[in-house]
């Protein structure tokens, strides 16, 4: 009878109804927490495979972070850590006192087999301390969903997830530590030889331009390369001429030269890059393209030239107001699918540090994005240049060449970086310097003044510095370089680039 009024009250069939939610404990292991502790207790030196990246908050029983915790306070003062040590310590301590007070120690350390494993242990444990945390990291993504906030979109929320799995990622890491210095040497000399079989003896990625490949020796896995200038110098050209001539040599030399360019172009859309790119291929001005003014003979060049850039790989990220830590997933995705060589950033004053509040202190925000670039590329082994502004204070001077105090806005751009370069163009400032006739002055001091100015603007008649002012692994000095402002296009500085055409 109580079967049948059952299935009155619940028309659905006994196998429809949902089974109650099983309570699901969060990831631990309390066996190897004890066998830990129980470990060090015995021996103080097993804390040393653990103690550089294991905390006591990565234990999952409360018991266990105090314990941890007190030891590494002994250890750290020089002082043995073991049951009789410790005993003053957890004999009145009432979150101890649920596993049986200043005895659980003794049990602990008399229940060890061993202290060969206590490395193993302590990665177990470290282990499932991030697992906990990536559980609620992802429940936080689920009720920020839930949740609705005018003042936070999508697109934020995502943000805060990658900075939250980022800053995850950073502490999730125990690896590193001392290198044996024959192995460094061992990797010294293959750098070595590899330069020593290309004919360019370059032994970093190639930039294309053989006199500054001939100073920097090509742009270095794990070096911070910051390309400064005032506006209208070509600070943008000539970054997307090596990134681009980067990419080309990959293409051309099956991998052997160059390298998989990652670009940040957030001051510019992809487009318009790709049609500065283009123009340099074609050689149509840039300007034309973007007008229509194309005539019927440049459609195969754009065809042609259209099918050698698709095989290029040179990536393009146009989003604006990126956050360093967006940075470091995007350049992460993009070397796990397609590698990663080169990344190229435009400009560091246009990305954003992790705090919202950054623009309060826009010098400490500065230097937390210089330093988080910095650590790009040394965690993923590859060159980052990194475009930056110039102060107005170059322009208050007569000799408009920029210096290492120009940069803007904050010190640590100079102490972060490896290598530091301005581009510079004479040609730029003479042209907006034309003389004038002064009051009183003679036809003869006029034009003589006029004359050496036209001079000096025909030596320098689309010609480019690059001033590297440091450089960490060589020397410093200035490249000439030859530049086409129609086709915002750098190139070496040869006997032919000189003559008028």
């Amino acid at each position: 009878m109580s079967n049948q009024t059952s299935s009155l009250f619940d028309p659905r069939p006994s196998s429809a109804v949902k089974p109650t939610a099983e309570y699901r404990t969060p990831p631990n292991n309390e066996e190897a927490e004890q066998a830990l502790l129980g470990a060090i207790l015995v021996n103080n030196k097993a804390y040393e495979k653990v103690g550089e990246f294991l905390r006591p908050e990565h234990f999952y029983d409360p018991a266990h972070q105090r314990i941890f915790a007190a030891i590494t306070k002994m250890i750290d003062r020089g002082q043995i850590a073991n049951p009789v040590t410790l005993k003053a310590l957890f004999d009145n301590d009432p979150e101890l006192a649920v596993e049986g007070g200043s005895a659980y120690l003794a049990e602990l350390a008399a229940n060890v087999v061993t202290v060969v494993n206590a490395g193993d242990y302590g990665k177990t444990i470290h282990d499932l301390f991030i697992r906990r945390q990536l559980i609620e990291v992802g429940t936080d993504m689920v009720n920020e969903a839930y949740r609705h906030d005018l003042d936070i979109t999508a697109l934020d929320q995502i943000g805060e997830a990658e900075k939250q799995l980022f800053d995850l990622a950073s502490t999730g890491d125990v690896q590193g530590g001392f290198v044996a210095f024959g192995e460094s040497v061992k990797h010294a000399i293959a750098t070595a030889e590899v330069a020593f079989r290309r004919s360019s003896h370059v032994t970093g990625v190639t930039t294309g331009l053989i006199d500054i490949d001939r100073k920097l020796g090509g742009l270095h896995p794990s070096d911070l390369i910051i390309l400064a200038g005032r506006p209208s110098m070509g600070k943008t050209a000539l970054a997307t001429n090596i990134a681009f001539n980067a990419a080309k040599a990959h293409m051309r030399s099956s991998g052997q030269e160059g390298g998989v360019v990652g670009f940040f172009s957030l001051e510019m859309s992809a487009e318009q890059l790709a049609t500065r790119i283009l123009a340099d291929e074609v050689q149509v001005p840039g300007d034309k393209i973007r007008r229509g003014e194309i005539r019927d003979t440049d459609f195969p060049k754009f065809v042609q030239a259209s099918q050698d850039l698709a095989r290029c790989p040179f990536y393009v990220d146009d989003t604006p107001a990126l956050s360093v830590a967006a940075v470091r997933t995007r350049c992460r995705r993009l070397k796990r699918t397609s590698g990663l060589s080169m990344v190229v950033v435009d400009y560091l004053q246009l990305l954003r540090g992790s705090s919202s509040r950054g623009s309060e202190n826009r010098v400490q925000e500065i230097s937390e994005i210089t330093r988080g670039l910095k650590a790009i590329a040394k965690e993923l082994d590859v060159p980052v240049v990194a475009l930056s502004q110039l102060s107005r204070a170059v322009e208050l001077r007569e000799d408009k060449r920029p210096q290492l105090a120009d940069l803007r806005e904050s010190g640590s751009i100079e102490q972060d970086a490896d290598v530091v370069m301005f581009v510079f163009r004479e040609q730029y400032y003479l042209e907006r310097a034309e003389p004038s006739r002064r009051p009183d002055e003679s036809d003869d001091k006029f034009n003589d003044r006029y004359q050496r100015w036209q001079q000096r603007l025909g030596e320098v008649h689309n010609t480019a510095e690059v001033i590297i002012a440091k450089q960490r692994h060589g020397p410093i000095g200035t490249v000439r370089l030859y530049f086409d402002g129609q086709f915002t296009k750098f190139g070496d500085l040869d006997q032919h680039h000189q003559t008028d055409e």
